[in-house]
């Protein structure tokens, strides 16, 4: 069986993450790149020590470094990307890139004074203004994709144009080009709204802490771990691949990112265990998407929802930490059931990592309880952030193959800000968007016409909204496809009585499992190109394997007890977690074709149907009918077997 090379994933990463197309040979341009991104990640630590300045120089500085090492990393077109150094009009966009926010820095007292208010923008200042606007949407276009660039286009013309909007309830009398532009670029609202300023703060750190810990080795130490805790069950191989991408989801946050570099180690183990590829690939994408609703970093999009709901960032964690448990049981079961049905076992002893080797590398999360530990103790994000980075990099030190060289030192730097880039111009592309909902109301508006068209039931405005959430997360990142959808969507649920921190989580889930929802998912698609699979066959298994995160958001909608909201108990707490999981076992028996026995088409129906009347909230009878079926269609299976082993057809078989 051929293995994946190197040059494979990178190819496969390359094709199906926009944010892995870069240069590689840049020539005399590395240099600049290496002082751009270093001065940047200084930067960032230094105002994490000392305190950030105003919004708008700290967003200008951070903002300023991410477009312009952008412009030099990121071609005009793909097919460019393996010439050799860089075009001159790409310096030119580079030194735009840092002269239209530094002008926001040196003339920043001037363009927040009375004078300003009065006598309106100069016409530089209008300039200065357009040109940022167009710079971030290449910069995006570039690093993350062409959908959320004509989205925020869309959103600009229908800030420009309003008025002649065919539908009249989303009609507004527009806004000059000139008060569109400025209001983009030089307030708070828009660019430098919150998604920026998130980033320049706390999302920048965390990423930098997850680079630090890639060279501590920690990615390697996960596998490990997975693989001696799971890799002797059932179907071990892809039980090792689910628990390894929920231990590197807790610091890093790209769905295909994470399936191209878990996948081409735990895909061909996999395949020669005995799964089918395309069910190796849809585990490993269905793992990989889950780590990013996985605290503490959830895809960069926790510290959003933690501003934008007012909720500390040490809470939306614990928030997390269930639904998120329970997603991974679900692609967990569904490995389970499918290795049942196909005979799959675990490897043998000798084929694991040895428990002793594990134990010596026990010091390696470390960093992650000293973060944790200080986010409980009541220090900020960015103090925990601050204190881990500085744990994994005294643990570095302990072992010869990852303590740092002066040049290796200057590579972790350059790295970190290298990894912010796409979501630097992510979030500042979707803080346009954001401006722009705000700007015309086009919020409230979207929120009546969900409202309008789902006739006021509640659960056709959930059903559309998740809809509305899977589309957009076909085309947008999961930090940006969470800012749109929280700003666009959310209000709707919340019109319901929904507890603010649940919508948020609906629209969260929902936006993040587009990546491996058919037609369009990537992680699927990625997983697929290593295991030499069918990619839309692959995008359906891991559909099929996630389904958990399809039923969550409605079970923790309807009963937000399971997001550890209002006046919880234990009490409370249990029977709603007990029959979510058991609801999950049905369901995912179900979808594999396998309980006790493989089953007919009415038996799946009928298991189905009971997962979904165990998982539905606020309802015990019903949650009791459920688990009776179960245990019903159990028996009768268990029965089943034990007829056909002792029939003398069987014993000669």
């Amino acid at each position: 069986m051929s293995q994946v090379t190197v040059n494979d994933s990178e190819d496969i990463l390359k094709k199906y993450d926009k944010e892995s197309n870069f240069r590689t040979n840049l020539h005399k341009w590395a240099w600049i790149v290496t002082i751009l991104a270093i001065s940047l990640t200084l930067f960032q630590l230094y105002t994490a020590l000392k305190g950030p300045y105003v919004t708008l120089i700290q967003g200008a500085v951070h903002l300023a470094g991410g477009l312009s090492i952008i412009f030099i990393l990121y071609p005009f077109k793909s097919s460019m990307v393996k010439k050799k150094g860089v075009p001159w009009y790409d310096g030119v966009l580079a030194l735009l890139s840092l002269t239209v926010n530094f002008y926001i820095v040196f003339e920043y007292e001037r363009l927040i004074s009375n004078q300003v208010k009065i006598l309106g923008y100069s016409t530089l200042d209008i300039i200065v203004a357009t040109l940022g606007v167009v710079l971030v949407l290449e910069a995006t276009r570039r690093a993350v994709g062409l959908p959320i660039v004509i989205i925020a286009i869309v959103a600009l013309l229908y800030g420009l144009l309003g008025y002649v909007f065919p539908i009249q309830a989303f009609q507004h009398s527009g806004f000059t080009f000139d008060r569109l532009m400025t209001s983009m670029f030089f307030n708070t609202e828009a660019i430098f709204g919150t998604p920026l300023r998130i980033s320049s703060t706390f999302i920048f750190l965390f990423l930098f802490f997850g680079v630090m810990l890639t060279k501590t080795g920690i990615g390697k130490f996960f596998n490990d771990l997975a693989f001696s805790a799971t890799g002797r069950m059932t179907g071990g191989t892809a039980k090792a691949a689910v628990a390894a991408s929920g231990l590197q989801g807790m610091v890093t946050g790209s769905s295909v990112a994470n399936t191209v570099s878990s996948g081409s180690f735990t895909i061909p183990m996999m395949k020669r265990a005995g799964f089918k590829p395309e069910f190796a690939a849809a585990t490993e994408a269905s793992a990989s998407t889950g780590g990013q609703i996985m605290p503490p970093v959830m895809g960069a999009a926790a510290f959003i929802m933690a501003s934008n709901t007012g909720t500390a960032y040490k809470e939306i964690i614990i928030i997390a930490l269930i639904p998120a448990i329970l997603y991974f049981l679900g692609v967990f079961l569904g490995a389970h059931f499918e290795a049942k049905k196909q005979g799959i076992h675990g490897l043998p002893k000798d084929q694991l990592p040895p428990f002793k080797g594990i134990a010596k590398r026990l010091d390696l999360l470390a960093p992650l309880f000293v973060i944790i530990g200080l986010l409980y103790l009541g220090y900020t994000a960015n103090t925990a952030a601050l204190w881990g980075i500085a744990t994994a990099f005294i643990v570095s030190l302990f072992r010869k193959d990852t303590r740092m060289s002066p040049k290796a030192i200057l590579d972790v730097l350059e790295q970190g800000a290298r990894v912010a880039l796409p979501v630097i111009a992510a979030c500042a592309t979707a803080g346009i968007i954001a401006g722009i909902v705000t700007m015309t109301g086009l919020g409230g508006k979207i929120t009546g016409g969900i409202i309008e068209l789902s006739g006021g039931s509640f659960f056709l405005t959930l059903f559309f909204t998740m809809i509305a959430c899977l589309l957009l997360g076909m085309g947008l990142p999961t930090t940006a496809n969470y800012v749109v959808t929280a700003a666009l969507a959310a209000p709707a649920l919340m019109s319901f009585d929904v507890p603010l921190i649940a919508a948020h989580f609906f629209v969260f889930y929902f936006g993040i499992v587009a990546d491996i929802t058919p037609p369009v998912c990537l992680a699927a698609y990625a997983g697929a190109g290593i295991a030499k699979a069918n990619p839309m066959k692959a995008g359906v298994v891991a559909f099929k394997l996630s389904i958990a995160a399809f039923i969550i958001p409605y079970v923790f909608v309807s009963n937000p007890v399971l997001l550890l909201q209002g006046d919880w108990t234990w009490g409370s707490l249990l029977p709603v977690l007990i029959t979510a999981v058991l609801g999950m076992v049905a369901i995912s028996a179900s979808l594999m074709n396998f309980f006790v026995a493989k089953m007919n088409i009415i038996e799946r129906i009928i298991l189905f149907a009971s997962g979904i009347a165990m998982a539905y909230p606020n309802n015990l009878l019903v949650s009791i009918s459920g688990f009776v079926v179960l245990i019903i269609l159990g028996l009768i299976q268990h029965m089943r077997n034990n007829k056909n082993t002792s029939s003398p057809s069987s014993a000669l078989s």
